[in-house]
């Protein structure tokens, strides 16, 4: 057995319910559960229909996104997260070259880096040479007046270890950014890349090795297996080319506001709705979000 789920912007719920029962006819599908009204809702499917990527592409037309996945093993255990246009609205590094007066250099790069054109390794090196100089107080800076959590982070944080599960946030950026954001939400541990400081001042490296893709792939391999879960067991989540790793390695992989290049890699893909869409995937109804 399958699920199909249809969901849209939070911000702009729209979600037609002719259009839900109409799809589920189409299908032959189970009865429609709505999971939040004019937002999510979702029916019950005895096989993949053939057509699913054609009628994902109407719909996002239509503002809406559409997931079919199995029935079995949907709730997952753990949370695996990018944070950097993932649980952040931001890239630290695009914000902190901004203040440095190299930001539109250093944003070109990171778009191309994210969308899989450069060596994330080699990329990150080159980013981080051009804050030499930096005072280590615009990190803080930056913080407080640059840095915005994505919506729905908090529901999905709290609903998930509310039922037990464990939350991990892995980033290509650097810690002093993943520290405040893990601490702010609620994740039980947070990995990054660490930011040389000397005197005062940002030196222009980068601690090794550097945390990219291989990384992220390990990170799933130890907190799994730390948790004693298998891989099926976690959601994953992530934007750019870096996090695809980890996004086909885990139970469910989801591509958030993905580049394209990445989200054609990925079977589970939302541009429309927030992070709560995580939440509706594993059959969550709004009523069951965490204060």
């Amino acid at each position: 057995m399958f699920y199909a789920t249809l969901l849209t912007s939070p911000a702009n719920p729209a979600l037609d319910p002719a259009l839900v029962d109409s799809l589920r006819n189409a299908w032959g599908g189970g009865e429609a559960q709505w999971l939040s009204v004019d937002e999510a809702a979702e029916f019950q499917l005895e096989t993949k229909p053939d057509n699913q990527w054609a009628v994902w592409q109407d719909l996002q037309g239509m503002a809406v996104d559409l997931i079919i996945q199995p029935e079995q093993g949907r709730r997952k255990k753990m949370l695996l997260a990018d944070m950097d246009s993932t649980m952040i609205q931001q890239e630290c590094i695009d914000e902190l070259a901004d203040e440095a007066g190299v930001g539109d250099h250093v944003k070109d790069i990171t778009a191309r880096a994210m969308n899989g054109e450069l060596d994330f390794e080699g990329a990150l090196i080159e980013r981080v040479g051009l804050l030499k100089g930096l005072d280590e107080n615009v990190i803080a800076k930056v913080l407080a007046e640059r840095i915005t959590l994505m919506p729905g982070g908090r529901a999905l944080l709290a609903t998930m270890k509310a039922n037990g599960g464990y939350a991990a946030l892995v980033s290509g950026g650097f810690t002093a950014f993943t520290a405040y954001v893990a601490s702010a939400l609620g994740f039980d541990e947070n990995r990054a890349n660490t930011l040389h400081i000397e005197n005062g001042k940002l030196t222009g490296d980068v601690g090794h090795p550097i945390l990219g893709r291989e990384a992220k792939v390990q990170a799933l391999e130890d907190i799994s297996a730390r948790l004693g879960i298998s891989e099926f067991d976690v959601i994953a989540v992530g934007d750019g080319a870096n996090d695809l790793g980890m996004l086909g390695r885990a139970g469910a992989g989801v591509a958030l506001h993905a580049k394209p290049s990445v989200a054609a890699q990925c079977d589970i893909r939302i541009n429309h709705g927030d992070l709560t869409a995580l939440l509706y995937l594993q059959g969550y109804s709004k009523a069951e979000f965490a204060a």
